[in-house]
C-alpha cells in the first residue's frame, strides 16, 4: 500500500505515527524520510517525487533512545549508502548502514570511540555525493563539558575515523541544549553550533577545506548578541551552495535570522525550530510560529505555510517542486509544495 496525498482525507499526508522526522534525497532522487517511535527507529522512501511513500520498515529497536526536542536518529543519503545515527541515554553513539543496492539496513555499532561521552543526545549528520559520511555532536570527553566532537566515514569502511575535537569554547562548554548543525560541499565542511561565550548565546561557525581533516577558528554569525542565562534549544541551520559559500539561519530572542559568515544577519520572521536545505545557490528555509510551519524561498521574504505541527524539515526536489516533512500530534506528515 502507498501513501498518497489522494487517500482518505485524514490520513491524504500521513506517514506514520512517530516524532522528529529527518528526510534526505540521494543521487538517484530517491527520498527517505526516517523518525523515532518510542525506542524505535523508521523508514520510509519514495521513488516518485514524494507523491507516495511505502510502508514504515522498522530499521532498528535501540532501548532508551533520545528522541525529542532536537534529539532523536539521523539521516544522509549519499550514492550507494544512506547513514542513520540515534543515540542513547547512555551517551552511545549508534549507527545504521542501508546498502541502497540491497535495500537492507545493517546495524554497524558505536560511532564515538569514548563509550558514554555523548548522553546531552544533540548531533547532526552530512554527506556527499560520493559515499562520505560526515558528524558533529555534542561530547563530554573533555573536561567533562560539552565541546563539539566530529568524526567521518569514507565509503563502505565500517568504522569511522577517530573522533577530534573541532571546537573547545574558552568559557568552559558551548550551549548544553542546542542541536549542532553540519554540512558538506566538496571538500569543504562547515560545522554551526550554539557557543556559550562571556554568557551570550551566539551561533558560530567552524569550516574546513580539507573534508574535515582540519578545522578553521570559529566565526560568530550576525552582528548583535543574545546575553542569555539558559539554553535556547534551537540550534538553526545550515548549508553550504553549490558556489561553496556557508549559509546559515537560527533564532536570536525569537526573531529569525539568515546569514553569512562576516556579513550582517538578515531578520526573516518570528518564531524557532528553523531548518535550511536546497539544491540551488538560494536556499529553502523553513521555521515554526506557535504551531504554524512556514517556508522561505530566500532571498524572498515572504512566507507561505506548510502546515501545522513542529520540526517541519524540507527537499528541494528541483522542477518538481519541494518536500516538507513534520511532527503534528505524535504523527509525520508530509506535503509537496
Amino acid at each position: 500500500m502507498l501513501l498518497t496525498l489522494s487517500s482518505l482525507s485524514d490520513d491524504r499526508n500521513l506517514i506514520g505515527k512517530g516524532e522528529q522526522p529527518q528526510v534526505s534525497i540521494d543521487t538517484k532522487g530517491i527520498i527517505r524520510v526516517i523518525f523515532g517511535s518510542a525506542d524505535q527507529i523508521f523508514c520510509v522512501a519514495s521513488t516518485d517525487h514524494g507523491v507516495s511513500f511505502s510502508n514504515p520498515a522498522l530499521v532498528a529497536k535501540l532501548p532508551e533512545m533520545h528522541l525529542g526536542m532536537a534529539r532523536g536518529p539521523q539521516l544522509a543519503s549519499s550514492k550507494n549508502f544512506s547513514v542513520i545515527t540515534a543515540m542513547d541515554k547512555s551517551g552511545n553513539i549508534h549507527w545504521y548502514r542501508l546498502a541502497h543496492a540491497t535495500g537492507i539496513w545493517k546495524s554497524m555499532g558505536i560511532l564515538n570511540d569514548q563509550r558514554g561521552s555523548a548522553p546531552e543526545g544533540l548531533m547532526s549528520i552530512a554527506a556527499d555525493d560520493q559515499d562520505h559520511f560526515y558528524a558533529a555532536w555534542l561530547d563530554i570527553r573533555t573536561g567533562n563539558h560539552n565541546q563539539i566532537y566530529f568524526s567521518s566515514l569514507s565509503g563502505s569502511n565500517t568504522k569511522w575515523f577517530k573522533n577530534t575535537m573541532a571546537y573547545q569554547s574558552p568559557d568552559q562548554h558551548v550551549c548544553e541544549c542546542c542541536k549542532p548543525s553540519i554540512a558538506v560541499q566538496g571538500s569543504s565542511v562547515a560545522i554551526m553550533f550554539r557557543n556559550w561565550l562571556n554568557g551570550s548565546r551566539d551561533l558560530y561557525v567552524s569550516r574546513s577545506s580539507d573534508m574535515g581533516r582540519t578545522f578553521g577558528v570559529a566565526e560568530k554569525m550576525g552582528m548583535d548578541t543574545w546575553k542569555l542565562n539558559g539554553c535556547p534549544m534551537d540550534g538553526g541551520g545550515l548549508r553550504i551552495s553549490p558556489a561553496s559559500a556557508v549559509q546559515t539561519v537560527w533564532q536570536r530572542k525569537g526573531n529569525i535570522y539568515y546569514a553569512t559568515p562576516g556579513e550582517p544577519e538578515t531578520y526573516l520572521a518570528r518564531g524557532r525550530t528553523c531548518s535550511i536545505a536546497g539544491n540551488g545557490q538560494n536556499p529553502l528555509i523553513t521555521y515554526q510560529t506557535g504551531d504554524t510551519l512556514n517556508v522561505i524561498a530566500f532571498p524572498q521574504k515572504t512566507p507561505r505555510m506548510v502546515g501545522t505541527g513542529g520540526y517541519v524539515k524540507a527537499v528541494q526536489l528541483s522542477a518538481t517542486g519541494n518536500l516538507f516533512v513534520w511532527e503534528q500530534k505524535n504523527q509525520i506528515r508530509f506535503r509537496k509544495m
